[in-house]
C-alpha cells in the first residue's frame, strides 16, 4: 500500500517518547531527578494535529514525571507509561476509542517498537532508529528523534490528507 493511502486512514497518532520525542539520552541530576529535552516543533505539531480534530497519545516503556508534564502541556490526554507490550497497549487504546489499527500511526525507534509498528496502519521509524525498526517501518523520517521527527510525521500525514494548507491558514501562515 502506498504512503498516501496509509495516511488517508490515520485518525490517531501514538508515539514512543525516549528516542522519538527526545534524542534518547537520559539525564539525571545530582538528586536523581530525570530531565528530558523535547523539541518545540514536535509540540507545535501536536497542536496542529489536535486542531485538525485528531487524537494523540504517548506509549513508553519508561516512567517519568516529566513525560506527564509535557503531555499535559500539549493537550495529549492518552499517556501510557511503564508499558512492556506496546503492541497490546496500542491495540487497547485504539479499541477503546473505536478505531481499527489501520487508523493508527505509531512512531518508534527501538526494538520494543517493532510489533507496534507492524500492527498499525502507518508504522514510522525515526531517522536514527535501530536498523531493524527502519526495516519494518512504512515510513522513516528524515529527522532523528528529538529533532522534530514527530512534527515531520504530522506534516506528512496531514499533507497526504490534503488538510495541511487549511490548517496553516488558521495559524496565519
Amino acid at each position: 500500500m502506498k504512503l498516501n493511502q496509509r495516511c488517508e486512514a490515520i485518525r490517531l497518532l501514538l508515539s514512543d517518547v525516549d528516542g522519538v520525542m527526545t534524542n534518547g539520552g537520559l539525564i539525571f541530576n545530582n538528586e536523581g531527578i530525570e530531565t528530558k529535552v523535547f523539541h518545540v516543533r514536535d509540540g507545535t505539531g501536536f497542536k496542529v494535529w489536535h486542531r485538525a480534530g485528531y487524537q494523540s497519545g504517548l506509549v513508553t516503556a519508561r516512567t517519568s514525571h516529566v513525560v506527564q508534564l509535557r503531555a499535559s502541556e500539549l493537550g495529549i490526554e492518552i499517556v501510557r507509561q511503564g508499558v512492556q507490550d506496546k503492541r497490546a497497549a496500542i491495540c487497547q487504546i485504539a479499541e477503546s476509542l473505536g478505531f481499527e489499527p489501520q487508523a493508527v500511526c505509531y512512531i518508534g525507534d527501538d526494538l520494543a517498537d517493532i510489533a507496534a509498528i507492524r500492527e498499525v496502519g502507518l508504522g514510522v521509524a525515526v531517522a536514527d532508529a535501530a536498523e531493524e525498526v527502519r526495516r519494518v517501518a512504512d515510513y522513516t523520517t528524515s529527522l532523528p528523534g528529538g529533532s522534530g521527527a514527530v512534527r515531520e510525521v504530522i506534516e506528512v500525514v496531514l499533507k497526504n490528507q490534503r488538510r495541511w494548507d487549511d490548517l496553516m491558514q488558521k495559524f496565519g501562515a
